[in-house]
């Protein structure tokens, strides 16, 4: 009989305690996981990674977390990579004071984690629908092939060989035939 070996499951990084970050006055951001200092694009890369943190004022010890992520926002809007409509913004600095204050951040949080499941639920079925039509099943796979198709396609079409290039045989063999057909209706004429 064989030996099952048990092993740790995989911890996944929402299994692990936050990060701690500590900013300076400096504005310098220093991860005590690591023992480095980092930048915001270290930060919004855990976060798209999945790895949780917290970010205290090094000097007070007051929570900044928050503020930390709005200034990711900020600069992610900054590099030209806007997710968040002005129409929208426009709308939520207008609920600030309102009488829907305390409701907005609760219903934001569902709202956000309830499309995040439904685009892990969308991937999964388009990765299965594929795998099904497509025998290599990978999406980026389809797309290499695409323009891999598209090359060829294009390099028919091109007159002019490039340097070193030779016309493959298939089009040697239609010129062939279109030579052959031109004499053919001449000896008709």
């Amino acid at each position: 009989m064989a030996e099952t070996s048990q092993t740790e499951p995989e911890s996944k990084p929402a299994d692990r305690p936050p990060v701690v970050v500590k900013k300076y006055a400096n504005r310098r951001l220093y991860n005590t996981e690591s023992s480095a200092y980092i930048t915001l694009d270290n930060l919004a890369e855990m976060v798209r990674n999945g790895r949780d943190f917290v970010v205290y004022d090094a000097k007070s010890s007051e929570d900044i977390t928050r503020s930390v992520l709005t200034q990711i926002i900020v600069e992610e809007e900054g590099k030209g990579q806007n997710l968040l409509p002005t129409a929208f913004l426009r709308q939520l600095i207008g609920l600030y004071g309102g009488s829907m204050q305390g409701i907005v951040p609760n219903y934001l949080d569902q709202a956000m984690s309830a499309f995040a499941e439904q685009q892990e639920q969308v991937r999964a079925t388009v990765q299965k629908t594929m795998s099904g039509i497509f025998p290599f099943g990978n999406l980026e796979e389809v797309g290499r092939q695409n323009v891999a198709l598209m090359e060829r396609t294009m390099s028919m079409f091109n007159p002019f060989p490039r340097a070193g290039q030779k016309p493959d045989d298939e089009i040697a063999a239609l010129r062939a035939e279109v030579d052959r057909l031109q004499k053919e209706l001449a000896a008709k004429k």
